[in-house]
């Protein structure tokens, strides 16, 4: 049986056709442009595919209640084209099939969670810092959504004593998509990330942001393990400082078994950048029944 898959981003929308077992046939990638430009590429890709359902994992703010009147609707994004744009409908209209629908992070959580480092878990976060920071959260054996989604990338953080640098955020300045995204590392050091590999300040202070997230998320959720994703985590070297930090952060207030294992407890995605493609597949699965 074969599904499809759509990780529709912010920059570009990844298509894809994979199967029940996790393997990826072929993807392409198309620009995100305005919807009138990209959703009929979108449709002219999967039509003849011969796909039993699709699964969209989407940027966002979304609407993910499937008895909201608004299901599947992009709301207030900052990328005025696609704000209040019902992805969902369009793609119905065009495909006439089963569809699951749920953010691009929890779509990366989805994949993880069948295929990667979350199989056989019930409470897990998986966090992607990139362009942007998101945060995919299982609880319980159940993805949370709750009044929206999570939106944890805009918690607010405490500076690092030294660090005068604003927050890239707009809305909350030093939250951590506004003081760990890839564009405000950028910003502070007038560089990308890749360019400043052999910078260990860089990567300290980013350290340092990344760590108490994720102790305020270890202390609200308890989680059993957190998954780090997206195009700053490509910076290996990240992982033993976060931990590090994190067990320092903690200060002892909790001991668990896992908690003494940070080797195992904060990790890289194990499905190899394909997370979201597979947790769009899985959505696909799931929407068929």
């Amino acid at each position: 049986m074969l599904y499809g898959a759509l990780e529709a981003g912010g920059t570009k929308m990844v298509c894809a056709i994979g199967d029940e077992n996790g393997k990826i046939y072929e993807q392409v990638s198309i620009p995100t442009l305005k919807p009138e430009d990209t959703i009929p590429k979108i449709i002219e890709y999967f039509k003849d595919k011969d796909i039993a359902a699709l699964g969209v994992a989407c940027f966002g703010p979304i609407d993910v209640k499937p008895q909201s009147p608004t299901y599947g609707t992009i709301l207030n994004t900052p990328k005025i084209p696609w704000r209040n744009y019902d992805i969902l409908k369009s793609l119905k209209e065009g495909l006439n099939l089963p569809m699951g629908f749920d953010t691009d992070v929890n779509g990366s959580l989805l994949g993880e969670l069948t295929w990667g480092n979350a199989k056989g878990l019930t409470d897990v976060v998986y966090i992607t810092i990139g362009t942007g920071v998101g945060a995919g959260i299982l609880s319980g054996g159940n993805l949370v959504h709750g009044m929206l989604h999570s939106e944890a990338g805009h918690m607010k953080l405490v500076p690092v004593p030294g660090d005068n640098y604003p927050g890239h955020c707009p809305s909350h300045g030093n939250c951590l998509e506004g003081m760990a995204a890839g564009p405000a590392v950028e910003e502070r050091w007038g560089m990308k990330g890749k360019d400043l590999v052999d910078r260990p300040e860089v990567w300290d202070l980013e350290a340092d942001y990344i760590a108490q997230a994720i102790t305020n998320m270890i202390m609200i959720l308890s989680p059993q393990r957190f998954i780090l994703g997206g195009g700053i985590m490509h910076q290996e070297q990240l992982f033993p400082l976060i931990r590090n930090k994190v067990t320092e952060l903690v200060n002892g207030y909790i001991s668990t078994k896992e908690l003494d294992d940070m080797d195992s407890y904060i990790v890289p995605a194990g499905c190899k950048d394909d997370q979201g493609i597979l947790g769009c597949i899985k959505l696909a699965m799931n929407a068929e029944g």
